[in-house]
């Protein structure tokens, strides 16, 4: 970074997280300020000087003390845009620095005049979340930034690592768009994942290919279709009831297609339980004949008296 700036040159930081800290954490006993809605840690907002959930909105002041053992050693764990901000003010005091992300793009033409103050070199160094990995085009970009790349791929969706291989490409191609021979720089402990050596040699054919082997192995899409069920409700009982008996009749059906019933990574949302199940079928099976047994087997789980109120969302290739 010293070096482009030396060079009045511009930088471009990304990390998918915003917010100065994603964790608050008691240093004698590892208590973390927890969402009352949503089962979720609160994140740390320095500007605004609140502890904010991402799901619900949920915003409280941070806490004095621990809320478990009563200790005043509390501390901000991690790191999102807001405090890279920071750091990159303290080690580079005369660099002139701007974030891009949710929270300094929420007023009307705050987005646009950022773009603007970064192509005409008001700004010297852009940290942002995924608004800045796409569509920009800036001369004078000679450096690009990816901070805990490894968050991309540990995503628990299958598509995890066809995403993270998207984003790392596209923020990759800010950097030395006209004359100046660009930079990147990926920050990982894992740099023997196959990912990164694919985005390294920018090898999408064999990516693909990578990608394609894979998911005809373990049955996922394009060649077989996903239907989720996600069974959400107040109650945890009835969620986790209600879950049990439908999949059971999926099973009986399909048997080893289908998966679950388990609770996703938030299993709580604005104080809704969720669940889901996944049922993987053929491409070549009968689309008809499913959607009619599924109509069966709905009518028959909304008679039963327990589940009339629990809700079931229905997606076909939900990802």
């Amino acid at each position: 970074i010293e070096k482009c700036l030396d060079k009045k040159e511009q930088v471009i930081l990304f990390q998918n997280r915003r917010g100065f800290a994603p964790v608050t954490e008691c240093q004698a006993c590892s208590w973390v300020p927890q969402c009352l809605q949503c089962d979720v840690s609160l994140i740390y907002h320095k500007h605004s000087g609140k502890l904010n959930c991402h799901y619900c909105g949920y915003s409280v002041s941070p806490p004095s003390k621990c809320g478990a053992c009563g200790t005043t050693d509390l501390r901000h764990k991690n790191f999102g845009t807001e405090r890279i901000e920071e750091e990159l003010q303290l080690t580079f005091p005369d660099a002139r620095i701007a974030r891009m992300d949710l929270d300094t793009t929420r007023s009307k033409n705050s987005y646009a005049q950022l773009i603007s103050d970064f192509e005409s070199g008001k700004i010297d160094v852009l940290v942002g979340t995924q608004m800045v990995t796409k569509g920009l085009d800036f001369d004078r970009v000679s450096l690009v930034g990816v901070l805990q790349a490894d968050q991309l791929l540990s995503f628990p969706d299958f598509r995890s690592f066809e995403r993270g291989f998207q984003l790392l490409t596209q923020v990759s191609g800010r950097a030395g768009r006209k004359d100046i021979l660009g930079k990147v720089i990926i920050q990982t402990r894992r740099p023997e994942h196959p990912v990164f050596q694919f985005v390294l040699e920018s090898n999408y054919g064999e990516f693909f290919t990578h990608q394609l082997n894979e998911r005809k192995e373990f049955h996922y899409p394009p060649f077989y279709r996903l239907i989720e069920f996600q069974f959400v409700d107040k109650n945890l009982d009835v969620v986790n009831n209600g879950a049990t008996v439908f999949t059971q009749q999926l099973r009986e059906r399909f048997g080893d297609s289908v998966l679950g019933p388990e609770f996703p990574p938030v299993a709580r949302i604005r104080n809704n339980y969720h669940k889901k199940t996944l049922l993987k079928t053929e491409r070549n099976s009968s689309h008809r004949e499913i959607r009619k047994f599924l109509h069966g087997i709905l009518e028959n789980f909304r008679s039963i008296e327990a589940f009339r109120r629990l809700r079931v969302l229905i997606n076909v290739d939900p990802y």
